[in-house]
């Protein structure tokens, strides 16, 4: 096991370690930089930083928002591909070509369909008759909006195939034995289908809720975190703060809050998921 245990520790395990250490020295960007443990100074300075926290605010939005929309929409899209329908084998290879795009090509690829003047989304609408000058990106009204759905795109492919194998494991007994009993397509999606799911479910909005919290390549790529900050994700205001201001001790004090507070959202979530009385429903 040492040959795959000394690259796990190597790339993985230090890194951990030693973020979670400069979190709590004054760290600076530098060659010659001197390197001073000062304990929980870093995290008194975060409580008054609205700047940060602002940005956590959005990151929330942002992540609860994609993923939601994510899960639905793929879904939606998953019961469609389940279907017996032609040319099935088509749409399921389409399904996947955005999760074939890196982000900072499917971010280039929208800011150009999003551009105020030239993008193909202004010009589909100015021929529908509507106002066809918005600029969504640029807009402080739209620019989350706009990114969540880019978002949602990027993401949807990973999710869908999910569920889509899941819905092909159902046993068609089930479904048959409903369906004698009286049952409609309906009550035998809420009372069989969604049941036989739930484990997959819980799997898949666990990974993508990680995911889109931790999402830096398309947001950056896409809006800089701008205009304004409106689409700053604490992510992004953690890269500024290391890559860009040099305060590595600060920024890494930044990430661990990021780490235990995402860390306790998901143990609450896989607890009330795992729930025998919840189970049992």
């Amino acid at each position: 096991m040492l040959p795959c245990l000394l690259p796990v520790m190597l790339f993985s395990v230090y890194p951990l370690l030693r973020g979670i250490y400069l979190g709590f020295t004054d760290a600076e960007a530098g060659l010659n930089a001197t390197t001073t443990f000062t304990g929980l100074e870093n995290y008194r300075n975060l409580r008054g930083y609205d700047l940060f926290w602002d940005s956590f605010r959005i990151g929330l939005i942002w992540t609860v928002s994609v993923t939601t929309l994510q899960f639905f929409l793929s879904l939606a899209l998953a019961l469609l591909l389940n279907l017996d329908l032609k040319l099935r084998w088509l749409a399921r290879t389409l399904a996947l070509v955005p999760w074939a795009i890196p982000p900072v090509i499917v971010a280039i690829m929208w800011r150009l369909m999003l551009h105020p003047r030239s993008g193909a989304v202004n010009k589909v609408l100015r021929e529908l008759g509507f106002a066809g000058d918005t600029n969504w990106l640029g807009d402080f009204k739209y620019a989350l909006p706009a990114a969540i759905l880019v978002g949602v795109w990027s993401g949807m492919p990973q999710t869908t195939i999910t569920l889509l194998a899941g819905l092909q494991s159902v046993p068609e007994e089930l479904n048959e034995a409903a369906a004698i009993d009286g049952a409609g397509s309906v009550r035998r999606f809420f009372h069989v289908t969604l049941p036989a799911l739930r484990p997959i479910i819980l799997a898949i909005t666990t990974l993508d809720l990680i995911n889109n919290f931790n999402s830096f390549a398309l947001v950056y790529t896409l809006t800089a975190g701008g205009p304004g900050g409106k689409t700053m994700l604490p992510s992004l205001f953690v890269y500024n703060e290391a890559f860009q201001f040099g305060h590595w001790g600060y920024a890494a004090a930044m990430g661990n809050v990021m780490v235990i507070v995402v860390g306790t959202f998901l143990v609450i979530y896989l607890w009330a998921g795992g729930r025998p009385g919840r189970a049992a429903a």
